[in-house]
């Protein structure tokens, strides 16, 4: 089966979460991605969270389809192998402060030279320009200036961090599009390539909704509100009476009555101060404690059962235990079995998005460091004996 990307080659600079998990949903569609990483030590991603047999279970999912190859890209017979592999790419990805890679010879000017066909993406904290390009900025860093570590937690409570690299991967996801859409200009005009400059801070503050407008019209400064969702009500967690809690989106305006109903509350269904979110949104307290007060007197299941009875939005709070066993995300293919280099099973997240015709597949697992150096260096005309000079002198 044809996919979306095959035929199109992306050579991945960067390292640890940005750069390889965008390089990583194109390999996933085709693209036959060559990852470089430092000779001895590769990417420290690697060694990230925990480990099997010395290697991160991490790497499984975030390398896996690609190609390794080691390469010192601070040594210049690095940086010229890397040169030629950029010339017969159509995609570099790299999240390095700004400016490494023109320090080595490989910036986006050097490149676009000697490719114009070449696409560039480049992530980094701050983006490529401005006074804060040079500060070094990883994901919680742009979380937090992007916005969204001030609304995360408790109201008067220290503001807490998502609990995975949501800046980061949100930064990735702005790269694909950045890359889809170059690589489909270039087919537009002529093959010209094009740089894409993707900022940490700016891929979270991408996501902050109705932030801005709220406080340059009514100099409203959002603040963390715990589990709800200020300005539209009612959604919260609700406590049931085995301890758990019950997520429930009653913000619809229809929605809403046919919640009432179910808590036995005809009243707030009825009453026209509630018919629309506004009026919701001022009495919110009144009708959080009334949903609450109806399902402290029943289990979560119990509470869920009714609700999907009812056609209202509602769910339990997932663990990855749950998501492991659960039945919608092995139907809908979420969940991968596949197995490590030892043999040891493992799962894995599934393929994003579901193409119908041209579907996203997984093709080989995450590489061993350098697995595949001798394969793509002699690609470029490097024989044996150039190779082995290269290795004795720690190039690759």
């Amino acid at each position: 089966m044809a996919r979306p990307l095959d035929g199109i080659r992306v050579l991945e600079l960067g390292q640890l979460i940005a750069g390889p998990f965008a390089s990583r949903l194109l390999a996933e569609f085709g693209a036959d991605v060559i990852k470089v990483e430092p000779p001895g030590t590769g990417d420290p991603l690697r060694k990230w969270r925990m480990l099997h047999d010395g290697t991160s279970v991490w790497w499984a999912s975030q390398s896996r389809n690609k190609r390794s190859v080691t390469l010192d890209l601070r040594d210049p017979e690095g940086q010229d192998i890397a040169r030629r592999l950029a010339a017969e790419a159509d995609v570099v990805i790299e999240n390095f402060r700004p400016g490494a890679l023109e320090g080595w010879g490989l910036g986006w000017d050097t490149l676009h030279e000697l490719n114009p066909r070449l696409v560039m993406l480049r992530v980094s904290g701050y983006g490529q320009t401005g006074p804060y390009r040079d500060l070094p900025g990883f994901g919680v860093i742009g979380e937090a200036m992007g916005g969204l570590r001030h609304l995360s937690g408790e109201p008067g409570r220290t503001p807490v961090r998502v609990g995975v690299s949501i800046g980061d991967s949100l930064a990735a996801l702005h790269g694909v599009i950045g890359i889809l859409l170059a690589l489909r200009h270039r087919d537009q005009q002529g093959g010209q390539g094009q740089m894409i400059d993707v900022a940490l801070y700016e891929s979270v503050f991408n996501m902050m909704e109705s932030l801005l407008p709220e406080y340059s019209v009514f100099g409203a400064v959002r603040q963390a509100a715990g589990s709800s969702l200020p300005g539209i009500a009612p959604s919260n967690a609700y406590r049931c009476r085995d301890g758990k809690f019950a997520l429930i989106a009653g913000n619809g305006d229809s929605i809403f009555r046919r919640l009432m109903e179910v808590i036995e509350r005809p009243d707030l269904a009825a009453d026209p101060t509630l018919a629309q979110n506004d009026g919701r949104v001022a009495n919110v307290e009144r009708l959080d404690a009334a949903i609450g007060a109806w399902t402290a007197q029943h289990s979560l299941e119990e509470v869920l059962d009714h609700l999907n009875e009812a056609r209202i939005p509602a769910g339990k709070i997932y663990d990855v235990a749950d998501i492991a066993t659960d039945p919608h995300y092995r139907a809908r293919e979420m969940i991968l079995d596949s197995t490590l280099d030892d043999g040891t099973p493992v799962q894995l997240p599934g393929v994003l998005p579901k193409l119908d015709a041209t579907p996203g597949t997984v093709r080989s697992r995450a590489p061993t460091l350098g697995q595949h150096t001798d394969e793509v260096l002699a690609s470029l005309g490097l024989d044996d004996a150039q190779r082995a000079a290269l290795r004795e002198r720690g190039v690759i």
